[in-house]
């Protein structure tokens, strides 16, 4: 079967190469997962294809310092150019000095700044393959000045300290329509503590906030590194939650919360996708009590309103900035 993703198409020219090949953060691609021993990627549904077909797969964060999976690597450069750097550095964190690393990527998803960045980092390259818009850099791995742990940001809003990963949706900063649901809901929120899901948690703003509140909360979030950042920033103000890998609604199966609160992606990488909400707000009535809540941000352009009735026969709009709308749906009590 012919790779679908382009930069799979050029690995596949060089696949004789190849006996043990680890992938690092690749696209799923069925004949990758097939030509691949294991894979080590932050995106839940990535890890969950190559488990499928009986692959080792593991998080970054899952993996002990120094912990080997693998001599045979190839890294494909993420759209998050610091992302990309932050590879690098665990890769020469996590394997023997000297290791061989390959890079590979689309023209334009900005494979062609690596060589420059490698330069920066002391590692040297040289270029192995060029087609369908991608190329393919060699490198190895050295010893560095600096850890990958230097990748993450901490920053204070709204009384919190937020721990916040490259990668991870609005890195290093607070998004307008987060605080737009925040402040739609600040007087609206019950005394009494509600168990609460945050769809999509992100550096764990939402969560923080609402357990700062009192709230009993349980985040989600498909991106290991979302995950990793939620519990920093829980722990970074004393506050308890739990956090789990999951998409969408998969690692919560029967169970109910009588609010649930979003910011929903709708970018994979470079292109708009609209299936995680679409799947967010048709099954939230299944995951919510009797008389329990959705509530959602979004571009105000995005169809939501469509879905939401179709959900729940009824919704409000909560606040509307021109920007960002947010969305209040309720369960009925029947």
């Amino acid at each position: 079967m012919s790779a679908q993703a382009p930069a799979c198409q050029l690995l596949e020219r060089q696949k004789d190469n190849y006996v043990a090949l680890w992938v690092i953060g690749p696209p799923v691609d069925s004949w990758l997962i097939g030509q691949s021993s294991g894979v080590v990627s932050g995106d839940f549904d990535v890890l969950r294809e190559w488990q499928a077909k009986g692959k080792q797969a593991r998080t970054p964060f899952d993996l002990a310092v120094g912990e080997p999976f693998g001599k045979e690597v190839v890294l494909f450069w993420p759209k998050a150019h610091q992302l990309g750097i932050w590879w690098l550095k665990w890769l020469c964190e996590q394997l023997p000095e000297g290791t061989p690393i390959e890079i590979v990527g689309e023209h334009q998803g900005g494979i062609k700044r690596v060589p420059k960045m490698l330069e920066e980092l002391g590692m040297p390259w040289d270029k192995r393959d060029n087609a369908r818009r991608c190329s393919l850099f060699a490198t190895q791995t050295v010893a560095l000045d600096s850890t990958s742990d230097s990748a993450w940001q901490q920053f204070e809003t709204l009384g919190l300290t937020l721990n916040s990963h490259p990668g991870v949706f609005g890195h290093g900063k607070v998004d307008e329509g987060t605080l737009l649901l925040l402040e739609s809901i600040e007087n609206s929120l019950p005394k009494k503590p509600l168990k609460v899901l945050d769809m999509g948690c992100g550096d764990g703003i939402i969560s923080a906030w609402l357990a700062q509140r009192g709230h009993h909360v349980t985040a989600v979030d498909v991106s290991a590194f979302a995950v990793e950042a939620c519990k920093r920033t829980l722990a970074a103000n004393g506050l308890e939650g739990r956090v789990l890998c999951s998409d969408v609604f998969s690692a919560l199966e029967g169970e109910q919360f009588d609010w649930i609160v979003s910011n929903p992606p709708f970018h994979k990488e470079r292109d708009i996708s609209y299936g995680p909400s679409q799947r967010l707000i048709s099954a939230a009535p299944e995951h919510l009590n009797a008389g329990g809540r959705l509530i959602l941000v979004a571009n105000g352009f995005l169809p939501y309103p469509d879905l939401l009735q179709r959900a729940f026969q009824d919704f409000q709009t909560l606040a509307d900035n021109r920007r960002f709308k947010v969305y209040g749906a309720i369960k009925s009590q029947r």
